[in-house]
């Protein structure tokens, strides 16, 4: 098989992976972010001044 075919190959079998770990992590930058927002709310709470 020549070098440019495997390529190929290799990318059509890989390209579902691609997009399944971008949806992960976007879904991980979401959960990071909401977490970051109860902790900032906690801190605003806390607050002693």
């Amino acid at each position: 098989m020549p070098i440019k075919r495997r390529y190929l190959v290799l990318a059509a079998l890989l390209w579902p992976l691609l997009f399944a770990g971008c949806n992960t992590i976007s879904g991980l930058g979401q959960d990071m972010e909401a977490a970051g927002g109860a902790m900032d709310r906690k801190a605003q709470e806390r607050k002693s001044y």
